[in-house]
């Protein structure tokens, strides 16, 4: 059975890796992806050059646990930090996977 769920994409410093995972995992996240990423944005800043790439972060997960994530990721980190997070609606198989909210199939 398809089931509409929402992606959590968070692009950011590779130095909030483990603050980022950790919300996720607060937040109900049974998984996630991680690619390092490069690229260019407004801020004209890019603290890679000594910190390293920056890092792309995804989860799928319900839409309420999205919102969770990114309202926690936004209060943590969105005013001091080069960070882009957006929510996706996508359509998967084994919805079970992606929330312990979910019943499996």
């Amino acid at each position: 059975m398809i089931v509409t769920l929402s992606k959590v994409t968070i692009i950011t410093e590779r130095l909030l890796k483990e603050g980022v995972l950790d919300i996720l995992k607060k937040e109900g996240s049974t998984g996630h992806t991680m690619t390092a990423c490069e690229g260019a944005g407004s801020r004209g800043i890019n603290a890679s050059d000594w910190e390293g790439r920056n890092i792309q972060i995804e989860t799928i997960a319900s839409p309420d646990t999205a919102e969770r994530i990114l309202e926690a990721v936004s209060q943590k980190y969105m005013e001091n930090y080069a960070l882009i997070a957006y929510i996706s609606e996508v359509k998967v198989l084994r919805k079970g996977k992606f929330s312990s909210e979910l019943t499996a199939d």
